[in-house]
């Protein structure tokens, strides 16, 4: 059975509560042992909702669970999806105040920055270059305000629970490069992670589903079965090509993707 319309909004709310007081909720899958993905873009969307009544504003996507090796490990063989907020931007080079986030990560990823909205369950890979107006290097900063191990049972954290949880997205910091589309082989394109000055992770652009343009063309396709489209200006996340960077205080992370742009966070 779905998750009633009182279960969604219970959780969503408990999720909320989660991020302004910074204490971890329970695994949502655990409180509903019968929870699907469906059940849980449905907490999402219940999230988003509340937070736009807040005042704040939608500017992007994150696209999420793009390798192979994260699809093999959860069991499943599509991707994820969670919404940018206004509120959610840092600059380059910039210091996350302490306090703001719960168990802080990075990944290291390829932004796009749409010049045309982008809607349809059939749409190709070249509508998809020809919307974007620029692509750009970008760190993406996960949290959980979910526990990631229930500590009675020792049950991990499955999609749903990720799902439910805005894809685990918190932030994001954009390198001020912009390229046009066509100008690097995303493919190619990677980065090296460094935290406090010792390298980290290293990857392509390729460990996202062979391509990272394929991600915005499954978000696309994904938004449209549901009425949904990309809007232009918005900012759409790829998907990382590495592995999550804890970030404990204190930490300081530089991502060099070479020609393609540089980008620094740190975390008080």
């Amino acid at each position: 059975m779905p998750l009633s319309a009182a279960g969604i909004e219970a959780a969503a709310a408990d999720l909320l509560e989660a991020e302004a007081t910074g204490r971890q909720i329970g695994l949502l899958s655990l409180r509903h042992p019968g929870m699907t993905m469906d059940d849980a873009y449905a907490v999402q969307a219940a999230l988003v909702a509340a937070k736009i009544a807040q005042g704040r504003r939608v500017t992007g996507w994150k696209i999420g669970l793009t390798s192979r090796a994260m699809q093999q490990a959860l069991g499943i063989d599509i991707p994820d999806s969670g919404v940018l907020f206004d509120d959610m931007e840092f600059a380059s080079g910039a210091t996350v105040p302490a306090g703001r986030f719960i168990q802080p990560r990075i990944e290291a990823e390829i932004a796009f920055l749409m010049g045309a909205p982008l809607a349809g369950e059939a749409v190709t890979r070249e509508e998809v270059l020809a919307a974007v107006a620029y692509v750009a290097p970008v760190l993406e900063i996960l949290d959980t305000r979910i526990l990631r191990r229930d500590p009675a049972t020792g049950q991990t954290r499955d999609v749903c629970d990720t799902i439910a949880d805005n894809a685990a997205n918190a932030g994001y910091v954009l390198g001020p490069q912009r390229h046009a589309p066509g100008t690097f082989d995303l493919r190619w394109t990677g980065a090296i992670v460094s935290r406090d000055g010792v390298v980290e992770e290293t990857g392509l652009g390729a460990g996202v589903l062979g391509d990272p343009v394929a991600g915005v063309v499954w978000l696309a396709r994904r938004l449209a079965r549901y009425g949904g489209r990309i809007e232009a200006g918005q900012v759409i996340l790829s998907g990382s090509f590495i592995r999550p960077v804890e970030c404990p205080p204190g930490t300081r992370i530089a991502a060099d993707f070479g020609p393609f742009g540089q980008v620094e966070i740190g975390f008080a």
